[in-house]
């Protein structure tokens, strides 16, 4: 009697084990993104985010349809390690669930020159982001994301 319950013990032992693997694969994959977003720069997070990314990753900002592809988003990221070389963006809070993993992280940063048309004069910014990341295989297919640009903008006014 006790060797099917040891049977089925092991088992769910065993698979738990293996869906705690693909979660911790997600969640490596996810924290290559915001390696390379508070080191932009860096080869060294741009090849770990190309290697955590799928060939055809896109970042989905807004409903307009003009998201970035993954040359695109590199792009704009290298802007980034210009304007704000103090970049920090780090995760809060990482929830998985199935394919997706959600991301409430803290984007801060001093600029050094002006950033979305405001002259900050020195000034930081302190704000929120949201993000959901879809996976794949192990890879980030698509990235949805909101950021408090706006806050930004009114901490950098001095407002």
């Amino acid at each position: 009697m006790k060797k099917p319950q040891s049977l089925i013990a092991a088992a769910t032992l065993a698979v738990s084990s293996i869906a705690s693997s693909a979660f911790a694969g997600n969640a490596d994959a996810v924290q290559a993104f915001y390696d390379l977003l508070s080191n932009p720069g860096s080869e060294t997070h741009t090849a770990a985010f190309v290697d955590a990314t799928a060939d055809t990753w896109e970042s989905v900002g807004s409903y307009s349809g003009d998201n970035k592809s993954r040359d695109a988003f590199l792009g704009q990221i290298g802007g980034f390690a210009k304007l704000l070389p103090d970049l920090n963006w780090a995760i809060q809070e990482l929830h998985e669930s199935g394919d997706f993993v959600t991301v409430r992280s803290r984007a801060t940063g001093t600029p050094v020159a002006p950033f979305f048309g405001v002259d900050g004069e020195g000034r930081s910014f302190d704000i929120m982001t949201i993000d959901i990341h879809e996976l794949a295989d192990g890879k980030i297919v698509r990235s949805y994301h909101v950021e408090d640009w706006a806050g930004a903008l009114q901490q950098l006014s001095g407002r």
